[in-house]
């Protein structure tokens, strides 16, 4: 049974999904048979996806605290206000991020809120308003995209390494309160993987480590792995997909590694 069998007609949400994991996640839910909101702050890229796949765009910025109230309007049922804001979807991937390089005391106090909102206090929102229409239908999936540094720490990635710990923490409890009611909850977490996001990385870690961009992949990025090479945004979104199916429906509260052994030493 291949990964993604059994979630034909379920609405997945999807954050970053404009570009990178978000986008592979999306389009590979959407040939499992799911219905995608595509979610991403860039609306051109969450507008290109959605009609790759007849999946809906839906343009919000996971920074600001009233983010939620943004589906208003793009939604065109499964939005609610009782109680608090609810979300009809039956499978969540909390994907969104980004990254910023720097030593602590160079580290911007603004920056490193941002990040936390965007990767810790939005999933938590969006998990929030998720669960009930979970719970109600006996079903559901959260995934949260973490990373090898939601297990291992890197210098110069406060903010980030910070963030991922807590979406694993996260990821645990829903696990735990959730299981009573069908609904599984996992990480994934890849080692550097071929995206917008690690492109952009390479200059930053140039100049904070002093070495040539050309550098950067060979001597920093790829040096605690064991497999020498990125890793494909395909290969993120099987895992999310063999999560969503019914193989993995006794698999929960757990951290998967795709780190080509970089979590082995």
């Amino acid at each position: 049974m291949s990964g993604g069998d059994g979630i034909r007609g379920k609405t997945a949400l999807v954050t970053g999904a404009g570009s990178g994991i978000g986008r592979a996640c999306a389009l590979r839910l959407a040939a499992a048979g799911a219905h995608v909101l595509v979610v991403d702050v860039n609306g051109e890229a969450a507008e290109k996806v959605a009609a790759e796949i007849n999946g809906l765009p839906i343009i919000v910025d996971l920074s600001d605290p009233e983010f939620l109230y943004g589906f208003r309007g793009q939604l065109p049922n499964g939005f609610e206000q009782a109680g608090g804001i609810r979300i009809t979807a039956d499978i969540l991937v909390n994907n969104a991020g980004f990254q910023h390089v720097s030593p602590i005391e160079d580290f911007p106090p603004e920056t490193f809120a941002k990040m936390m909102k965007v990767m810790v206090e939005a999933p938590f929102q969006l998990v929030r308003a998720t669960l009930p229409h979970m719970y109600e239908t006996g079903w559901g999936r959260v995934i949260n995209i973490s990373s090898v540094h939601g297990l291992r720490a890197s210098p110069y990635k406060s903010a980030y390494v910070t963030a991922k710990h807590a979406l694993e923490g996260l990821s645990k409890v829903i696990a735990l309160e959730g299981a009573a009611h069908g609904v599984t909850s996992n990480c994934v977490s890849p080692a550097y993987v071929r995206t917008p996001l690690v492109e952009n990385q390479i200059a930053d870690q140039a100049r904070t480590h002093g070495i040539p961009a050309e550098r950067v992949v060979e001597e920093i990025m790829l040096q605690p792995a064991a497999i020498k090479r990125l890793i494909e945004p395909g290969e993120v979104a099987e895992m999310v997909a063999y999560l969503c199916g019914p193989s993995g429906s006794f698999i929960t509260g757990v951290s998967i590694p795709l780190d080509g052994g970089w979590t082995a030493r």
